[in-house]
């Protein structure tokens, strides 16, 4: 019984985070009843030195990344991007900040567009989501999961932290990038949706 509630509570959120890892849905369903399998047969040796969910989902990432790599081995090297060159660009471009040499520098001189004007329903429309979802799944590894973990499954700061075993400032920086990429994204479109109309 409480196996099966466990089962219910974390499996659409591992799958979720399997898909980051996986090429397909059918791959990342697989790896979460393999994880499922192989948290029963090592439940035994959990020593309680960290959360049991935590315990799920790193045996879930180990077994994504894993099955990610075997999977991904007959894709063409040349299919995939410059994962260094997307990891080390700014968050948001430098031309929409002031200079040096300006009165204010490092000030936006093209600052957000406020989202104020534009109905809720369309914030929330099937098209917008599906943007974002687009937006998130072009980001690299690292700030994907971040993004995924923090904004969708709704974890905590510290969750995070510890699930990826990296330091709050690093954990800050992924999440501030992978944001302002997803909003860049997002006011794209809704420009985009202003000029058409």
């Amino acid at each position: 019984m409480a196996f099966q509630m466990l089962v219910e509570r974390y499996s659409p959120s591992m799958l979720r985070i399997a898909m980051l890892y996986t090429p397909t849905r059918a791959v990342a369903e697989d790896v979460v009843q393999e994880t499922w399998l192989g948290v029963l047969q090592g439940l035994d040796r959990f020593e309680g030195r960290s959360s049991l969910k935590t315990l799920i989902f790193r045996i879930l990432t180990n077994r994504a990344k894993t099955r990610g790599q075997r999977e991904r081995r007959s894709i063409p090297f040349s299919s995939f991007a410059d994962a260094e060159a997307e990891g080390y660009e700014p968050a948001v471009d430098p031309s929409r900040f002031t200079g040096e040499s300006d009165r204010y520098p490092h000030e936006w001189a093209s600052p957000p567009a406020s989202w104020n004007d534009v109905p809720e329903d369309r914030l929330l429309s099937v098209e917008t989501l599906q943007k974002v979802s687009e937006a998130i799944a072009r980001l690299p590894d690292a700030p994907r999961t971040v993004i995924t973990l923090r904004d969708i499954e709704g974890w905590s700061s510290a969750e995070v932290c510890n699930f990826l075993d990296i330091s709050e400032t690093n954990q800050r920086v992924l999440l501030h990038r992978a944001r302002s990429k997803v909003r860049r994204a997002l006011e794209d479109y809704l420009a985009e949706e202003r000029a058409s109309a």
